[in-house]
Parts: C-alpha cells; structure tokens; sequence
C-alpha cells in the first residue's frame, strides 16, 4: 500500500473520530470539587482507599441509581468481605427484617410486605439489596424511623426525651446537638422563615445524626461503608458527615453528588465543591418515578 493511501487512511480515520466524539452526548461526566472533568476510574481509585463513601443520589435519576451499583461493585470486587453497605432508605427498626431477608430467613414477599420500602424500591434499591444478599454483606438500616423524625417536627427535639428505651435504641444517643449554623439547616430556617415552623431542619438533623450514629456503630478499621442517601445529607461535607467528624476525626471519607443541568459539558460555579466528585446529568433525563 503506498504512503498516499496510508496517510488518507490516517487522515480519514482522524476524521470519523473526531465526528463521533463531537456529536457525542454523554448522559453524565464526572468532575472533581474544582469543577474538573476526570475519569471514573480515577474516581474509583480514590474511592477504593476510602472509609467511607456517600453517594448523595438524586432520588429519582437512573443514572444515580445504576452508577451506585457499579460504584459499590467496583468497591466489593477490591474489598471483598471488608465492604458494608447502608441507605437512608431503610429505617432503623426494620434491621431485624431486613437482615432476616439477607440470611434467607424469610422470603421476598415477607421482606416488602413488612419493611416500609419505598416507592421506587424495586427499580432503584432492590438491586443493591439484592447484591449485598447475593455476597452476604451486611447492609444497615442508617436511617431514624420517620415518626420520631415528624414528631420533631410537629413538637421540637425535646419531645424525644419522651420516649421508651427501646425506641431511643433507633435513634442516636440523646442528646442530640443540632448547630443551625451550618450552611444545609440555616437555608432551611431561612426557607421556612414565616411558615411557623422552626422544627423542619431540627427534623432533618436527626436523621442526619441517627445515620451517621448507625453508619458508625456498624464500621470497623479496614473497611469501606457504602452509604447511599440523597445529596442533602452529605452535599458540603456537611449533614452525616459532620455528625461523624464530630466523633470521628480521622477517616478518609469520599463523598458523591448527582446534579442535573441543562448543558453538562461545564460544572457550573455554583456546584463546585460541593462534594468530592460530582456526577452530572442532563436535566431531561428520564425519571425513574
């Protein structure tokens, strides 16, 4: 073949690459805090080393919900047995069904019959559960029950000194100090400000003490912790983070935004930092619910 046909192939097929990789449409990209574009397996490469891991989802996103299953993949095929998942969608009091249906105790229809699932179980956390059942890894209930969580919003924090040892056993220890300082509930006091109700970021911020409490009461040295929860909880290394920080000072923890725009080729200024890596998606990607 001469040199002529060489080159034209060359330049032909620089062509054809540069047509398909400029009419690309990604359905994420992934940046760092500094609004930089990096890869996933750089992503995971930091991950992996990881304590912790937050995976702040958008609740209704498939693409949040199917990259949670090939980041927690990614994660147990280098940890194996030392990985431990756990959601703020599962309530404290439902661990015992929840491990029941790990251990093959009871059935499938028991488990979603008993165990207050939400909505979007099946599409969206059914196959965490069901990966974590599959490799016998524990997976906690983080998160308060929810009528202790309206209780305090409809009569204040004080109001769960009231309650029965067992049921404080779903809580963490009493008492729990909420800092309205910090920018995720001062936006929702500002939020709320002429609504009449001051107890809305207080309610929040016992779901965000109760996981971090359960997240590490369940983590011992050596292992990574899953958590999916949405961003609020972990957006600015604030919520469940900074209960754990308030205990636990020296873990590497990672955390994970999904956010949508309508032109995902930039991070906008507004979103970065506000988690480790954050997972863009288009706007008008299909919901799951």
């Amino acid at each position: 073949m001469s040199k002529l046909k060489l080159y034209t192939i060359a330049l032909v097929a620089i062509f054809l690459m540069s047509f398909i990789l400029n009419n690309d449409k990604p359905v994420y990209i992934i940046y760092n805090s500094k609004g930089k574009e990096v890869s996933y397996k750089k992503m995971m490469k930091s991950l992996k080393k990881s304590d912790m891991v937050f995976f702040g989802e958008l609740h209704n996103s498939p693409i949040a919900h199917w990259l949670q299953l090939e980041v927690t993949q990614d994660i147990f095929n280098h940890k194996k047995e030392k990985t431990v998942l756990g959601a703020e969608m599962f309530e404290a009091d439902n661990q015992l069904i929840l491990d029941e249906y790990l251990g093959d105790v009871i059935s499938k229809k028991s488990f979603k019959n008993e165990a207050r699932l939400w909505p979007n179980y099946k599409t969206d956390y059914e196959p965490l559960v069901e990966m974590a059942k599959k490799n016998k890894l524990p997976f906690i209930a983080t998160n308060i029950p929810r009528r202790y969580a309206s209780l305090v919003f409809k009569k204040g924090i004080e109001t769960l000194e009231s309650l029965t040892d067992e049921a404080k056993s779903y809580i963490a220890p009493l008492p729990i100090k909420v800092d309205l300082e910090l920018n995720c509930y001062k936006s929702m006091m500002e939020m709320m400000r002429g609504k009449g109700n001051s107890n809305f970021p207080k309610a929040q911020a016992i779901k965000d003490a109760t996981m971090a409490h359960f997240i590490l009461k369940n983590w011992t040295k050596g292992q990574t912790f899953v958590h999916y929860n949405g961003s609020f909880h972990s957006d600015n290394h604030e919520g469940i983070v900074w209960y754990i920080n308030q205990q636990k000072k020296d873990l590497d923890i990672k955390t994970i935004s999904v956010i949508e725009q309508d032109d995902i080729s930039k991070l906008s200024k507004d979103s970065e930092g506000v988690a480790d890596f954050i997972i863009c998606v288009p706007t008008n990607m299909t919901k799951t619910h």
